[in-house]
């Protein structure tokens, strides 16, 4: 299962990402762009994925994933049950959605290519 605290540790690593408690659920931001944002009760993460890959990993493990409400499909997002996320499949996603918001360069620096 993975915390809060857990993507907080993360994110804290990762440069020009920023956390926000915005209407009471815990934001993760690069400038104005959220690329994690949590549930109020932290039961779900949503996270920025690709809009053309989303379904296809929605269909490998949709007793983990599913689509965000339908007011923000048209954004490059997707959601998951916290209880079911391991910590290394978090960092993949958390890493992948900051590096979708940042500068290239930037994201070089810190992954390598």
């Amino acid at each position: 299962m993975v915390a809060v605290a857990d993507v907080r540790a993360l994110a804290r690593t990762l440069p020009r990402s920023t956390e926000h408690l915005v209407h009471d659920r815990v934001k993760f931001r690069v400038g104005a762009i959220v690329y994690v944002a949590f549930s109020r009760d932290e039961a779900t993460m949503g996270f920025g994925y690709p809009k053309e890959e989303r379904d296809a990993l929605i269909a490998a493990e949709p007793e983990l994933f599913f689509l965000p409400r339908a007011s923000d499909l048209r954004f490059h997002w997707v959601c998951c049950h916290t209880a079911r996320l391991d910590h290394d499949y978090m960092t993949e996603l958390v890493t992948e959605a900051w590096r979708m918001v940042v500068p290239k360069f930037l994201a070089r620096q810190r992954l390598g290519r």
